[in-house]
């Protein structure tokens, strides 16, 4: 405490003051607080008490006694002389002491000055008699006294009277129902439920039922703090035995765990009765079933404004379509017309070149005529017609305008050797061009440039070697298993080389191949088939029918007298192909008079050039199927 000090009082009216010395400073003094006076005084603080409440409990043990009148005791005589000591674990322990109205309310001094009131009373040496009768005094343990000393060891020990108070037999454990009364007298009836259940909560703060007014805040913490509930309830008290009792560690340890499994068990009731509680309320709850319908209003109205939103954002989006295609067709349009000024200004060029190419030829074919081709030779004057239209064909306008210019200014000799000299430069590119075209071909036919490999593969193809890699590629095409070994066999069975090629070797080959211009592919093909054909003529005419059927003789000379026989076999079209093939389908092996029916449905052909071709074919998809097989063997 820190001291205060006073001034000194004014001098009265009529008094003059006279100064006899000068006071020393104020000091400041610290005091600790101690004794039982101050206790006395945080007690009363904390407790919110007056002064007369606390100062008879500063008084001594023999006057603490007029304090009891703070209590309302509801003893009960003749319950007392009922009770059995043998049977105290079944007694209400708050009745035998007389705090049966205060309970689990009633504090430690409130239980200790209850036990003395208690035992000045029913002590058997200072008992006093009622009605002058007095209970006789029982021996040892059997004297109705021993209830009220066991009552104040459960109550007067803090985890006895734990324990008994989580049995309490005046606690209502009742849960209302599901019904309209319930959800009628809500905050009535699950109010003082909850109020009577909260003093299980490990947690002091529990939060109340509330009202109708309360905000959805409160009621869903209401319910999130019972829904997750922790109880301090044991069940201790009623176990069957006690575990000092056994006469072993054995014994001791299987009383343990039989009490164990009897407290989990009644834990587990506990806890299913407070979330039946919990959700009897919530079912109730007038509260949540506004909430519900308050979010279904707010959920409904946030869709319809996401859903007109989404409209709007679409009828945006559509009006930027519509734009976006209006500007692409006016971009179009203005394309299209620049695109077409662009294709007139650039035939009005090419119209122009033509007139200009064109005036240039005639006046090139004027001058000539005019000097008569410069010759005199009849012979050498066709020759020289020729040679102006060539010229006419391979110069362009601005050669043939320098051309004319030439011819127009020299005389006719000069004319002449221009006009020779030009013929001579034209022939003399012509026959360049020419060699430059066969060196092409020949590089190609004879694989220079191709890949290498093992074998065949650095050797030159030969002619014939060539036309069988063409024909294998027709006969075997993209998508044959194991194609390039497949053509390798087939080139290596029918070739008379004695060097093999490999699948690499016609990859290469078949690559060189096809980087050749048109004129050389058809050039290449060409020499193929006629080889072929070549080939395919020589077969004998007896291996050529078929067993069941013989061409007569009648037949036979009419085929030898005709033009075409004489000239060669006649190249099969795509549609004699396929007429021949549906005719091969559609008459079978077994048809009467089957070739003849053949050679009808294929116009043009004879019955022996069907039977004919009939047998290039068989021989073909046998010389495949062999070329297969020996790469599969492989």
């Amino acid at each position: 405490m820190t001291g205060v000090t006073s001034m000194p009082p004014c001098a009265p009216n009529g008094v003059k003051t006279k100064v006899f010395g000068t006071l020393s400073g104020a000091v400041t003094v610290r005091v600790e607080p101690v004794g039982r006076w101050f206790e006395a005084h945080l007690h009363r603080r904390h407790h919110h008490h007056n002064l007369s409440h606390t100062s008879g409990s500063l008084r001594s043990d023999s006057s603490s006694d007029s304090s009891d009148d703070d209590l309302e005791y509801d003893e009960d005589d003749s319950m007392l002389l009922t009770l059995d000591p043998k049977e105290w674990k079944n007694q209400d322990h708050y009745a035998v002491l007389g705090l049966s109205k205060v309970r689990h309310e009633a504090t430690a001094d409130d239980i200790k000055r209850a036990y003395k009131r208690m035992v000045l009373k029913h002590h058997p040496d200072k008992r006093k008699p009622k009605d002058g009768v007095t209970k006789p005094r029982q021996s040892g343990d059997d004297d109705y006294f021993t209830c009220i000393t066991r009552a104040y060891e459960i109550l007067g020990n803090r985890t006895k009277r734990r324990s008994y108070d989580s049995v309490d037999p005046n606690f209502d454990d009742s849960v209302p129902p599901l019904n309209n009364n319930s959800r009628e007298n809500f905050f009535k009836e699950f109010s003082k439920v909850f109020e009577r259940n909260a003093r299980w909560s490990k947690k002091k703060r529990v939060p109340q039922l509330g009202d109708a007014n309360s905000t959805l805040e409160e009621v869903n913490k209401f319910y999130h703090f019972w829904y997750d509930f922790d109880s301090w309830r044991e069940f201790s008290y009623l176990d069957e035995e006690e575990k000092e009792k056994g006469e072993n560690r054995e014994e001791r340890r299987w009383i343990e765990r039989q009490n164990k499994t009897s407290r989990q068990s009644r834990k587990k009731e506990e806890t299913t009765r407070m979330r039946q509680l919990v959700d009897n309320a919530y079912a109730c709850d007038p509260r949540i079933k506004r909430f519900k319908e308050e979010e279904k209003e707010k959920k409904a109205a946030e869709k319809k404004a996401k859903q007109e939103a989404a409209k709007a954002a679409q009828m945006e989006k559509e009006r930027e379509r519509r734009e976006a295609l209006e500007a692409e067709r006016l971009a179009k349009e203005k394309e299209e017309e620049e695109a077409k000024a662009k294709a007139q200004a650039a035939k009005k060029e090419r119209d122009a070149a033509k007139k200009v190419l064109k005036k240039e030829r005639k006046m090139l074919r004027d001058i000539c005529k005019k000097d008569n081709y410069f010759t005199d030779s009849e012979a050498d004057r066709v020759k020289h017609m020729a040679d102006v239209e060539m010229l006419c064909d391979r110069l362009s306008a601005v050669n043939l305008q320098t051309l004319n210019e030439s011819l127009s200014k020299a005389d006719q000799t000069a004319a002449a050797e221009i006009f020779s000299k030009q013929v001579s430069d034209m022939h003399a590119e012509m026959e360049r061009e020419r060699q430059e075209d066969l060196r092409k071909l020949q590089e190609a036919q004879s694989g220079k440039g191709g890949g290498g490999g093992s074998g065949g593969a650095g050797k030159n193809w030969s002619e014939e070697e060539i036309q069988l890699l063409v024909k294998a590629v027709k006969l075997f095409p993209a998508g044959t298993v194991s194609r390039y070994e497949v053509i390798a066999n087939f080139i290596n069975q029918h070739s008379t080389s004695e060097h093999k090629k490999t699948a690499k070797d016609v990859i290469n080959k078949t690559k060189n191949l096809q980087k050749l211009d048109s004129a050389q592919k058809e050039e290449v093909n060409k020499r193929a088939f006629d080889k072929f054909e070549q080939t395919k003529s020589k077969a004998k005419k007896q291996d050529l029918s078929a067993p069941s059927e013989r061409l007569d003789t009648a037949d036979a000379v009419e085929e030898k007298k005709s033009p075409e026989t004489a000239e060669g076999p006649k190249p099969w079209s795509t549609d004699e192909q396929k007429r021949l093939e549906q005719a091969l389908k559609t008459y079978p092996a077994n048809t009467k008079e089957r070739w003849d029916r053949i050679a009808e449905a294929v116009p043009g052909r004879s019955k022996k050039e069907c039977m004919l071709r009939y047998k290039e074919l068989v021989e073909m998809v046998k010389a495949k199927k062999a070329a297969q097989a020996a790469v599969a063997k492989k």
